[in-house]
C-alpha cells in the first residue's frame, strides 16, 4: 500500500466525483490539535456500506499547516506532510512525504510503522487522521511561586541566589505527528483539542523553568535583561524538556515570550545595596558620596533652628574620632591613579633620513665632489674624520674610519696614502 501523487491542478470538485472516495480535511482551527478526515464518496465507491475502509484508488488530501496519516488496526501505515492530492494504492509499499517534518520522522516510522500488509485481504479498520502542524500561539503562562535565579556580577564579585516571578506566553508545535499520535491522541474519534493537553504542558513547563533560569544566569545574563533573551530561553527550555516533550509527545517550543520578571522588594534591595557598596571601593567615588552626606546634613541641620549647633558639633566630633573625611578620600583617589602604570606616549615618527650622496658637498657652490677639491669651483674639501681604503687591492674595513694596521687582504699597511675622505 501506498501514496501516489495526483496529477497536479485537478480541482477538487472534479476528484470528488471521478474517484472513488475523496478524503479531506477542512482548515484547522487553533485550539484543535488533531481530528479525524472526512471522507466524500461518490456513486463509483466500492465501499459505500463500511466508513473505516479505503478503497485503492481513492484520493487524499492534503492542505497547508497539516500532516496527514492512515492508521490499519491501531498502527501508522501512511505518512505525508506535504500538501497536495495523493492517490491511495493499496498494491504498492508504504511511502512517507515527511515536507516540512525532516528526514527523522521516516527513521521512526520504520520502527513503529506497519510493514505489512493483509495478504490480498482487506483490513478491518482503517482511518486517516489529519494532524495540525502549525505553530500553537497564545499559551500563556505565570510563576505562581518565585522561581530561583542566579545573579552573578563580576564587577562587584556578585553571585548570590534569588526569587523572581515571570509572565508572558509561549508557543509550540507538533514537530513529530507520529510520537504525538502513538503517545498523545491514539485512535481519537472525532478531535483532539488543545485544552485536554495544556494544562499538563503548563506544569511541566513551570517545573522546566528553573534548570532553564539556570543556564541563562550562567551565561552572565541578568534577570532584568530577560525579555532581550527569549530566544536563550526557547532554546534552554526545550533542551530540558526534551525527553518529556520531544521524544515523548513529538513536541517542541518555538518561542517563549517573557512581558514582565522582578524580584522581590528584598532582593532588588540587597542587590542596589551591595553594588552601591562595591561602588564606594573607589576613594573618590567614596568622597563624592560623602561630601553630598554631609551637604544634605548640613542643609537639614540649617533648617532646624534648635539643633544646628548640636548637628555640627556632631559631625565634628565623628571626624575628630577617626572617621575618614572627603579630602583624604580624595587623596587616597589621586594616589591610585598615580600609582596606577602609565601608557607611554607614542612620540610621532621622523622621517626616515635620506641617504647621503657618496663625496662631499662644496659649501660654496652646493656641487657634489669625490676629490680634495671641488670640481665648480676649486675650494678645497673641508677637514673631517679620515675615512680608509687600501690603494693596493681596494678592499675597505667595515668602520672606514677605524682601518687595521696592515690590509688583510694585500698585507699593504695604511697610512696618510690610503684616505680617500678627510
Amino acid at each position: 500500500m501506498g501514496l501516489i501523487k495526483a496529477a497536479l491542478g485537478a480541482a477538487g470538485g472534479v476528484l470528488a466525483d471521478q474517484w472513488k472516495e475523496y478524503f479531506y480535511c477542512e482548515a484547522l482551527p487553533e485550539d484543535v490539535m488533531a481530528v479525524r478526515g472526512y471522507k466524500r464518496v461518490s456513486g463509483r465507491s466500492g465501499n459505500n456500506g463500511s466508513d473505516n475502509i479505503i478503497t485503492s484508488g481513492s484520493i487524499i488530501a492534503v492542505a497547508d499547516g497539516q500532516c496527514m496519516m492512515i492508521v490499519e488496526q491501531g498502527k501508522v501505515v501512511e505518512v505525508c506532510a506535504e500538501p497536495g492530492e495523493f492517490t491511495y494504492d493499496a498494491s504498492t509499499e508504504p511511502s512517507i512525504f515527511s515536507g516540512s517534518l525532516g528526514e527523522g520522522i521516516k527513521e521512526l516510522f520504520k520502527q513503529i510503522g506497519k510493514r505489512f500488509t493483509f495478504g490480498g485481504e482487506a483490513p478491518k479498520d482503517q482511518r486517516v487522521y489529519y494532524f495540525n502542524i502549525k505553530e500553537l500561539t497564545g499559551n500563556k503562562y505565570g510563576t505562581p511561586a518565585p522561581v530561583p535565579f542566579r545573579v552573578v556580577d563580576q564587577r562587584v564579585n556578585l553571585d548570590v541566589d534569588i526569587g523572581i516571578r515571570c509572565f508572558g506566553e509561549y508557543s509550540y508545535r507538533i514537530s513529530n505527528p507520529l510520537l504525538f499520535y502513538t503517545n498523545v491522541c491514539g485512535n481519537v474519534s472525532d478531535a483532539y483539542t488543545r485544552d485536554t493537553l495544556d494544562g499538563q504542558l503548563k506544569t511541566e513547563l513551570l517545573t522546566a523553568l528553573q534548570p532553564a533560569f539556570a543556564r541563562i544566569s550562567d551565561m552572565g545574563i541578568r534577570y532584568s535583561s530577560l525579555p532581550a533573551h527569549t530566544m536563550e530561553l526557547a532554546d534552554a527550555l526545550n533542551d530540558v524538556l526534551s525527553a518529556k516533550w520531544r521524544d515523548l509527545r513529538g513536541l517542541e517550543i518555538v518561542s517563549f515570550g517573557v512581558s514582565s520578571v522582578n524580584a522581590s522588594e528584598e532582593d532588588e534591595k540587597m542587590i542596589k545595596e551591595l553594588q552601591r557598596n562595591a561602588a564606594f571601593r573607589d576613594p573618590t567615588m567614596a568622597a563624592a558620596h560623602l561630601v553630598g552626606a554631609q551637604a544634605a546634613a548640613m542643609q537639614d541641620a540649617a533648617n532646624n533652628q534648635g539643633g544646628a549647633a548640636m548637628a555640627f558639633m556632631g559631625m565634628n566630633m565623628a571626624q575628630n574620632a577617626g572617621g575618614v573625611n572627603a579630602q583624604t578620600l580624595y587623596q587616597m583617589g589621586a594616589q591610585q591613579q598615580y600609582q596606577q602604570p602609565q601608557q607611554p606616549v607614542q612620540q610621532p615618527q621622523q622621517p626616515a633620513a635620506q641617504p647621503a650622496a657618496e663625496g662631499w658637498t662644496c659649501t660654496s657652490c652646493g656641487a657634489v665632489n669625490k676629490g680634495k677639491f671641488c670640481s665648480e669651483c676649486g675650494a678645497k674639501k673641508p677637514a673631517g674624520v679620515p675615512q680608509y681604503k687600501c690603494d693596493k687591492c681596494g678592499w675597505e674595513p667595515e668602520d672606514k674610519t677605524r682601518p687595521p694596521k696592515f690590509c688583510p687582504e694585500c698585507g699593504d699597511p695604511f697610512d696618510d696614502g690610503d684616505i680617500v675622505q678627510g
